[in-house]
C-alpha cells in the first residue's frame, strides 16, 4: 500500500469516526429534548443511560435487605395523591422496617431512577465525611483554596458554606421550563459531552454578595463537587461508593450521569433504586449510623439538615443541600428533585419516605407543599397507629 493510499484511508476513517461521534451527540441531544415529554417521561427517568454518558459505581460486596415490618394499608388520600402526582415508586419505612412498597406506570423495584436534585443531598452527606477525615479544613474556607481555577469568576469570594447553602450570589436562571435558561444551557452542555468544570468557570456575574441570601442555583452544587475533588484528588463517584454506598450495602449499584470528561453530574445525575434511597434516608434518620457503624458524622447530620440558610420569610427552609419544610421541627427534613423526587426523613416519628415521580406539573403553585403535607400526614399516622 502506498503512503498516499494509506493517508487517504486514515483520513476517511477519521471522517467516519467524527461523523459517528457527531451522530451520537445529535442523538443524545434529540433524546434530551424529548426527555420530559408526556409519552416518554416515565420510561426516560428509568433509563437515563440512553441519553447521557454515565459512570456505574461498583457492585457492593455485601448487600443487605431491608427488614420487613407490618404492612400499612394506603388511605384514599394516599391513592389520590399517587395518581395526581404521577408517582412511579413509593417506599415507606417505619422504625427502619419496610411497611409499604409499590411501583406504578410499568416501573419496577430494580429500576435505577434519576434522582435529579435528591443527588445534592447525597453529596452533602459525602462532604460531611470528607470534612471529618481532614481533607477539608473548614466550611468557612474560601472555595478558591481548593478550586483555584475559579479565580475571577462569581465564586471568587465565596466560601464553602456559601455554596453549601446555595448562597454564592451567582446570577443564574434556574427556570427548568425556559429553553434558553442557564440551567437548560447547562443541560445541553452535558448532553453534548462538554465540560461541567468549564461551564462553572464561565459563571462571571453576581446578583448578590456571597452569603447575603439563599438563591437556589444548581451550579453551586457542582462547585461543591469541585471542592471535594480538589481537596481529595479523587472523583466523586469513587468516593461516594467507598464512603456511603458500600457501607450501606445498597442492593443495586447506582450510576452517575457524567460530562464528556467523566466528571459526575453531582447536582442531579445520581440514579438509584427507590428502596436504596429509603435506605440512605434511614441512615440519616439514625444520625448517620447504619448497622452499628457511623457512616456520616452525627454532628454533620444535625448541622446540615437544620434550616440555616438566609431564605426569604415564609419560604421553605434550607440547610446544607437539604430542605426543611414549613412547620417541621428539628429532625424533620427532606431531599427533593424536579418532577417529584423525594426522600422525606422524620427522626421524631422514625419514618422515612422515598418517592420517585414523573410529575410534569411539579412547578405548579401548591404542588411542592401538597407533597410535603402528604409526607407529614403519613409520618404522623404511622406514629399514631404504629
Amino acid at each position: 500500500m502506498s503512503a498516499f493510499t494509506w493517508s487517504i484511508g486514515i483520513t476517511v476513517g477519521a471522517i467516519a469516526t467524527l461523523a459517528l461521534l457527531k451522530r451520537t451527540e445529535i442523538n443524545r441531544l434529540r433524546h434530551v429534548l424529548k426527555l420530559f415529554s408526556a409519552e416518554t417521561v416515565v420510561q426516560n427517568f428509568s433509563h437515563m443511560d440512553a441519553a447521557f454518558v454515565t459512570e456505574h459505581l461498583p457492585e457492593t460486596d455485601e448487600t443487605v435487605s431491608l427488614p420487613m415490618g407490618d404492612p400499612i394499608v394506603p388511605t384514599p388520600d394516599m391513592f389520590n395523591w399517587i395518581a395526581a402526582r404521577n408517582v412511579t415508586a413509593l417506599v415507606i419505612l417505619k422504625d427502619g422496617k419496610l411497611v409499604f412498597e409499590d411501583y406504578f406506570h410499568g416501573t419496577g423495584a430494580d429500576d435505577l431512577r434519576i434522582n435529579w436534585s435528591v443527588s445534592k443531598s447525597y453529596l452533602s452527606a459525602l462532604f460531611g465525611v470528607v470534612l471529618s477525615e481532614g481533607s477539608i479544613d473548614s466550611i468557612d474556607d474560601p472555595v478558591l483554596k481548593y478550586v483555584p481555577a475559579l479565580a475571577g469568576t462569581a465564586y471568587q469570594d465565596a466560601t464553602i458554606k456559601d455554596v453549601l447553602q446555595m448562597s454564592s450570589g451567582l446570577k443564574f436562571d434556574e427556570d427548568y421550563l425556559a429553553f434558553f435558561s442557564d440551567i437548560n444551557r447547562m443541560g445541553r452542555v452535558l448532553a453534548l459531552g462538554g465540560s461541567m468544570d468549564g461551564f462553572a468557570q464561565k459563571q462571571k456575574t453576581s446578583a448578590a454578595a456571597p452569603g447575603a441570601r439563599m438563591e437556589y442555583v444548581s451550579i453551586d452544587t457542582h462547585v461543591l463537587g469541585m471542592v471535594i475533588r480538589g481537596a481529595t484528588g479523587r472523583g466523586v463517584a469513587e468516593l461516594l461508593h467507598e464512603k456511603i454506598i458500600a457501607p450501606l450495602g445498597m442492593e443495586r449499584a447506582p450510576y452517575y450521569v457524567t460530562d464528556g470528561n467523566g466528571v459526575a453530574f453531582v447536582l442531579g445525575g445520581l440514579n438509584s433504586t427507590t428502596r436504596d434511597n429509603a435506605r440512605f434516608g434511614q441512615m440519616m434518620a439514625q444520625g448517620g449510623m447504619w448497622q452499628g457503624k457511623q457512616i456520616v458524622p452525627a454532628d454533620w447530620v444535625a448541622e446540615s439538615t437544620r434550616a440555616s440558610a438566609k431564605t426569604a420569610p415564609g419560604e421553605i427552609g434550607y440547610g446544607y443541600q437539604w430542605w426543611v419544610p414549613l412547620g417541621c421541627k428539628d429532625g424533620q427534613f427532606l431531599a427533593r428533585g424536579i418532577y417529584g423526587q423525594y426522600i422525606y426523613i422524620d427522626q421524631i416519628n422514625n419514618v422515612v419516605i422515598a418517592a420517585h415521580s414523573a410529575d410534569r406539573a411539579f412547578r405548579e403553585d401548591g404542588v411542592s407543599r401538597e407533597n410535603e403535607v402528604m409526607f407529614q400526614q403519613i409520618a404522623e399516622s404511622l406514629n399514631t397507629h404504629g
